[in-house]
């Protein structure tokens, strides 16, 4: 057998694993008031990548100006990195399908790495066709990754200004069993 084809036959293999599906990621250790139900069991890890939208508006009490949460943005994806869907204002995660859930957060807690949006566990409501997202009953969003208000604060000048910061997370969807 010539030096090539041994190299060929010893590449291909190699080349073959990498470009097969990539396996489901492991679940993450998450505090106990973020499970779900006993009655649930995890259905899909989607991951994340977007913003988390703020808007400098006046504080509540009226006392100053701060940076008020408005909506996430982010495309959703499967273990192979396709998008499979986007997340939005309400909040809503609408799959490629039609199929959508509307969640109301439940708990959270905080992230495990510094300056990262909280860890959530959410009740989902079916509000779209039916397909991949129409079962799930909650919605964990775990390894949080940037996401949080500006640190520097905002000011009357800049009300109404908006920022867009950067932000990954795992969303594991849970069905009822």
């Amino acid at each position: 057998m010539s030096r090539i084809l041994k190299i060929v036959a010893f590449v291909t293999p190699i080349i073959a694993a990498c470009a097969s599906p990539l396996p489901p990621a492991s679940t993450a250790s998450v505090p106990d008031n973020l499970k779900p139900g006993a009655n649930e069991s995890l259905a899909m890890i989607v991951p994340a990548k977007g913003v988390q939208i703020y808007e400098c508006r006046a504080r509540k009490d009226q006392v100053g100006y701060e940076w008020a949460f408005v909506a996430p943005e982010a495309d959703l994806f499967d273990t192979r990195g396709n998008r499979i869907g986007r997340h939005y204002a309400g909040p809503y995660w609408e799959a490629a399908d039609g199929s959508k859930v509307v969640g109301a957060v439940k708990e959270r807690a905080d992230a495990t790495v510094p300056d990262a949006i909280p860890w959530l566990l959410l009740t989902a409501k079916a509000v779209g066709s039916q397909g991949s997202f129409s079962s799930v009953a909650s919605i964990q969003r775990v390894n949080t990754v940037g996401g949080v208000a500006p640190k520097a604060g905002c000011s009357q000048a800049e009300a109404g200004r908006a920022a867009r910061i950067h932000y990954t997370a795992d969303y594991y969807f849970f069905n009822r069993k």
